[in-house]
Formats: C-alpha cells, sequence, structure tokens
C-alpha cells in the first residue's frame, strides 16, 4: 500500500491507496457547497428588497424557504443513490448547472409565482450537495484528513452566505436585486465548467438501480436525522429572518441588514472548519449536543437584541459558531460510521432531516414576524436547538454505554 505524499509533476496528494487527489478539490467542493445553499442566503440578504420591489410578504418569503428545502429533502433519499451509482463528477457538475439555472430563473421572475417555482428547482442541488461532496472525499482524501477537508467544504454553505450578505448585497445596491442574483447565475455556470474540467472522470454508472438499504441497527444516521431536523428549523429561521429582523425591527438600512448575514458566514466558517477538525472519532459523538447548547444562547442572545441592539452581531456570530457549525459534524459522524457504500446513501438521509427543518422552521417563524413579534420568534428558535440538543446527548449517552463512542 502506498503512503499518503505528493507527486513530484503536479504537487497534488496521493491517497493511501496510490490515488491523486485533484489539486484545489477542497477549493471546488467548497465552491460546490456554496451554490447548492447560495438562493437561501440570497433570499434571506435581499429581503427586504424583495418585500419592497416584488411585493413578496414576510410570511411569502418564508415559504420560498418551504418550498425549495422541502423539495431537497424529498429528493435526498433518491439523491443519494444516484451519486452511489454514477459518482461524483457527474453529481457535482449537475448540482453546479442546476444552480445556475435557478438562480437565473430567480432573478427573471416577474412574480412570486416563477419565484417559487425557481426555488423548488433549487432543491435539486441541495439533495445533491453533501452526498456528492462526501463521496468525492472518501474517494480521493487519506483518512486523517478528511475531518479538515469536510470542514472546509461544509464551510462552503457560510462562504455563500458571507457572499450573499455583503458583496452580493452591496452589489445590489448598484445593479439591482435582479443584477446581483444574475451575477450569481453565472458564477455558477464557471464553476460548473471547472468541475468539469478539474476532476477525474467517474467510472461507467453502474448498471440498475442502487439499492435502497437501511442503516445498520447501530448507526447513527437516524438520530443525525432528527437532530438536524430541529437544528435546520432554527438555522433556517436565522438564514430568512436576520436581515429582515435587522432592517425592520432595529431601523438598519438594507446593506447593514445584510452585512449580518454576512457575519453569520464568516463564523460560520471558521466553526465549521475548527470543530469538524477537532472531531476525532473518540469524541465526536459528543460535539453535536454541544454545539446545540451553544446555539441555544445564541438564539436567546437574539432574542434580547430586540431591547439591547448591538447584542444583534453578537448573537450573529454566535449562531455561526454554534448552530451552524452542527451539519458539518454530523458529516464527519457520517463518514467515521457509514458502512462501505453507504456514505451516499447515509449523507443523503441526514441531509433530508436537515433540509425538512428549513422548510417547517421559517413558516412558522413568518407568522411571527409578520406581527412583529420577533422575540417570540428567537425564543421558538432556541427552543427548536434545545429539542436538537437533547435528542444529540440522547444518542451520545447511548452510543457511549455500548462501546462506540470511545472508538477511534
Amino acid at each position: 500500500m502506498k503512503s499518503a505524499g505528493t507527486t513530484a509533476a503536479t504537487g497534488a496528494a496521493v491517497t493511501e491507496s496510490g490515488h491523486v487527489v485533484p489539486r484545489g478539490l477542497t477549493a471546488l467542493l467548497t465552491t460546490a457547497m456554496a451554490f447548492s445553499m447560495m438562493q437561501l442566503f440570497l433570499l434571506g440578504a435581499l429581503g427586504p428588497r424583495l418585500v419592497d420591489g416584488l411585493g413578496v410578504s414576510e410570511t411569502l418569503l418564508g415559504l420560498t424557504t418551504t418550498v425549495g428545502f422541502g423539495t431537497a429533502a424529498v429528493l435526498s433519499p433518491t439523491g443519494g443513490r444516484i451519486v452511489d451509482r454514477v459518482g461524483p463528477r457527474r453529481a457535482l457538475v449537475a448540482l453546479l448547472a442546476v444552480s445556475g439555472t435557478a438562480l437565473g430563473l430567480i432573478g427573471a421572475a416577474p412574480g412570486p409565482a416563477l419565484l417559487l417555482a425557481a426555488v423548488a428547482l433549487g432543491g435539486l442541488p441541495q439533495a445533491l450537495a453533501n452526498p456528492a461532496t462526501n463521496k468525492a472525499i472518501l474517494a480521493a482524501v487519506p483518512s486523517p484528513r478528511r475531518g479538515a477537508v469536510t470542514g472546509a467544504k461544509q464551510s462552503g454553505v457560510q462562504l455563500g452566505a458571507f457572499a450573499a450578505g455583503l458583496p452580493l448585497a452591496a452589489a445590489a445596491g448598484l445593479l439591482g436585486w435582479r443584477g446581483a442574483v444574475g451575477v450569481a447565475a453565472v458564477a455558477a455556470f464557471a464553476a460548473a465548467l471547472w468541475a468539469w474540467r478539474a476532476l477525474p472522470a467517474d467510472p461507467p454508472p453502474k448498471a440498475g438501480a442502487v439499492l435502497r438499504t437501511p442503516p445498520a441497527s447501530d448507526s447513527p444516521v437516524p438520530w443525525l436525522a432528527g437532530f438536524s431536523l430541529f437544528l435546520g428549523a432554527g438555522i433556517a429561521s436565522v438564514n430568512t429572518y436576520l436581515a429582515l429582523f435587522g432592517a425592520q425591527r432595529l431601523g438598519m438600512g438594507p446593506t447593514t441588514a445584510g452585512a449580518l448575514v454576512a457575519v453569520l458566514g464568516v463564523a460560520g466558517i471558521a466553526g465549521r472548519i475548527g470543530w469538524s477538525r477537532a472531531a476525532a472519532p473518540g469524541r465526536a459523538p459528543w460535539f453535536p449536543a454541544l454545539l446545540a447548547a451553544g446555539a441555544v444562547g445564541a438564539a436567546v442572545i437574539l432574542a434580547v437584541a430586540v431591547r439591547v441592539e448591538p447584542l444583534v452581531w453578537v448573537g450573529a456570530v454566535a449562531v455561526g459558531v454554534f448552530a451552524v457549525s452542527g451539519n458539518a459534524v454530523s458529516m464527519v459522524l457520517v463518514m467515521q460510521r457509514s458502512a462501505p457504500g453507504r456514505a451516499g446513501q447515509d449523507s443523503a438521509l441526514v441531509a433530508a432531516g436537515f433540509f425538512a427543518g428549513f422548510a417547517v422552521g421559517p413558516p412558522l417563524f413568518g407568522l411571527l414576524a409578520e406581527r412583529g413579534r420577533y422575540g417570540d420568534g428567537w425564543a421558538l428558535v432556541a427552543g427548536e436547538f434545545l429539542v436538537a440538543g437533547a435528542v444529540a446527548l440522547l444518542w451520545a449517552v447511548r452510543d457511549r454505554r455500548t462501546g462506540r463512542g470511545g472508538t477511534t
């Protein structure tokens, strides 16, 4: 067996099995994750402009998230099997091309109907993202580096939040919100071409459908899916309504309010990379409960910001460091515990729980936001994070009792 190293000609890394890791793989996977959920962050960061310019109500703004992530939740199990069948290169190119198409349609939408249809199309890249990127990591990255690469690529989601909340929100001031979304669409198509040129060809698709098999009895997947359901509900509410909260309740201008999403994104990048690097097999099972506890505190800070306005920035940072990092740690656990050949399916099942939470959370928050009851909305988010933490803690205790929690 070959040891991990680099090739003299290209400087690319080599796995223990002798496969060359494409140069820039981490950057490419990070970019794919950013575009897979770009529409969510753009709709949140541009929320004040959509409410004023397209006649979108606060409740309808939440419904866009429900449609997109409801679609992703439904498609995720199938998406995982498709990735296991066709390979990560084909899946990543399709992910980025469809993302560009969905963003282009959002930018061209004359009203709420086409906007919702475009958001539904954007659910497909979300369904493919985690299975495809995780599969690429397992195929090309040596085991000791997988946690770090996973954290980096999961931080791509928050890189998308930063891009939506700062440069694209600022571009909307110059080009209009449609122009800003159009810029994002062109960038997604460029990334699809990058993926096609940079990644090695996939083997021929497997004959027949990949069978749907249940996780093993000791698998963390059902628990992580439940944890992700409630975690996603809270995170999606913050993503969708944080900028609107800043504009409507705290009196911020649209660009400053969008910067709240950018701050959350930067904090999430740091959190996902840091927590994933630290998630060694022996201690990773305890991290979801720990991060959920920190997320509860973050939601409480946002509730207090209704009266102490500067705390909204502290709350945004805390949501990024704790709540947003939870999904990255979940994916590290999936790769540590998945049976051979199940990485795509297991990643998809956990992602389906996360996306279902994204579909449910914002409409509930929107009912409160329409009445100006943001304090109650943040209390609801704190409750969702609390339930997520309880599920994670129950699994970690059970895992330790069965002797899995101390494995390395």
